[in-house]
């Protein structure tokens, strides 16, 4: 093979002369895309496949092809290939090393295509592979807040407007919350997965190829549902990956709420959850700290994340169609952004798997800060007839005298709740305590035990 100083066997053949040091170091994308080797390799040995089955190559070269690339295969896998970053990039390490193996048969390889519908496909496969792994991963943690839902349908804590207390609720209630959330985020990926499965493999440089090739039979090879429809947008887009960024910045975001909360609810003045050992660690310095490390974690991660959707963003806004080298820079973050979300989402399931409630911290909490008071403001609607404003200036008058007196409502008197309005009666404590307003809140998606345990059957059976 030529010096690459002086040449490059791939490409050199209208340069007199090699890239600069400089040139050659921004310009050469192996230290990052070797990543794609297994996706690069499958689609090599499909394109090979079809090139044989229609006649352009032989079949003797298609079988040294195949043999050569899973040769290549197996040193990647075992650690042992050669990458070069004078051959910039993994297609190119690809087909240097398997020209060494089998010799003139690689170069009837790259017929009919071109890097820029090679990367594109070996990208997609990529991304689309993560889709999988993430919605995957979100399975998984769905199942543990199922868990941790069934556990406590039944257990009391504050629901919180604005961090203040608002109304009971039960821990159920709030762990299917984040079940539909991550649902809504499983299915985001789902959607973009079904987007994203086209082939671009046959589009060549930009405007197809003049050889009979069959693309429809290397897309059902790679296990897409159809090829591409038109040879420009499948080389110049990389709305998959955006999708994919996009659909991983929402679920990022809706991690990092939980871990915010995991945070809250694990400290010293609220004492709401036990976190376990495995996901947390201690101080240097001081001794009785226990730190939520992996919640404080995955709430960053959703700046890595979101940044790595407005980076390739920024990189996509402003190319003509079809290929542009900018867009060698739209694996980077990606494969960081991809990276970084299934750890959290590991982590998160962990933690959810392991955590423990404080029942009785909850419960002291979810009757605290007046939280029954809409209960008493429905009370006094349904049992007295009042227009709901009115039932709610009542309420905000008793509330206003238990807090003045240093109480709850529950523990102002018949007398002094009448002194506000002459009609109340006794029943009205019925209707105060946290067990009984978690109770009456059954409408379709409340709080109340009853309607938790049909959602948690209903995603039992959803998750099967």
């Amino acid at each position: 093979m030529t010096d690459t100083k002086t040449s490059n066997a791939m490409w050199g053949g209208r340069f007199a002369a090699g890239p600069d040091a400089i040139m050659e170091a921004i310009n050469a994308s192996i230290d990052f895309d070797k990543r794609l080797a297994a996706q690069d390799i499958e689609a090599s040995r499909a394109h090979a496949a079809m090139l044989a089955a229609q006649g352009i190559i032989t079949d003797s070269d298609a079988a040294a092809i195949r043999e050569g690339l899973l040769t290549v295969l197996s040193e990647i896998e075992s650690g042992t290939f050669p990458f070069s970053r004078a051959l910039e990039d993994i297609h190119m390490n690809v087909e240097a090393r398997l020209k060494q193996l089998i010799g003139e048969p690689a170069g009837r390889l790259h017929t009919a295509r071109s890097r820029n519908d090679q990367v594109a496909t070996d990208f997609r496969l990529w991304v689309r592979g993560q889709c999988d792994a993430a919605i995957v991963g979100l399975g998984a943690l769905m199942q543990a807040l199922l868990g941790q839902a069934e556990a406590g349908k039944d257990l009391v804590m504050p629901g919180f407007t604005h961090l203040q207390t608002a109304q009971p609720v039960t821990w159920g209630h709030h762990m299917m919350a984040y079940v539909e959330m991550f649902a809504r985020d499983r299915a985001r990926f789902t959607d973009a997965r079904a987007r994203m499965n086209e082939c671009p493999l046959g589009a060549a440089a930009l405007a197809g190829t003049s050889f009979p090739i069959d693309r429809a039979a290397t897309a059902e090879a790679l296990g897409f549902d159809r090829p591409m429809a038109n040879s420009l947008d499948a080389v110049s887009d990389r709305d998959f990956a955006l999708e994919f960024l996009s659909s991983a910045s929402l679920c990022a975001t809706h991690l990092s709420r939980f871990a915010e909360e995991l945070v809250i609810w694990s400290s010293a003045q609220f004492r709401f959850v036990i976190l376990s050992d495995r996901f947390s660690t201690g101080s240097s310095i001081m001794p009785q700290k226990k730190n939520p490390d992996a919640a404080e974690l995955i709430r960053a991660k959703v700046g890595r994340i979101n940044g790595a959707l407005v980076g390739l963003l920024t990189v996509m806004k402003g190319l003509p169609l079809a290929y542009s080298k900018d867009m060698q820079e739209d694996k980077e973050q990606v494969f960081d952004a991809a990276d970084s979300l299934m750890l959290a989402l590991a982590a998160m399931s962990g933690m959810v798997g392991d955590m423990k409630p404080n029942t009785p911290a909850l419960r002291a909490a979810a009757g605290s800060g007046f939280s029954t008071a809409t209960d008493l403001a429905d009370w006094l609607v349904r049992a007295l007839g009042l227009p709901f404003r009115e039932a709610h200036h009542v309420t905000g008058a008793l509330v206003k005298m238990a807090e003045d007196k240093g109480v709850d409502l529950p523990d102002l008197s018949l007398e002094e709740m009448r002194s506000v309005h002459p009609d109340i009666v006794a029943e009205v404590f019925d209707v105060l305590g946290v067990d009984n307003s978690v109770s009456s809140r059954a409408s379709y998606g409340g709080t109340a035990p009853v309607q938790v345990e049909a959602q948690i059957l209903r995603w039992k059976d959803m998750l099967k």
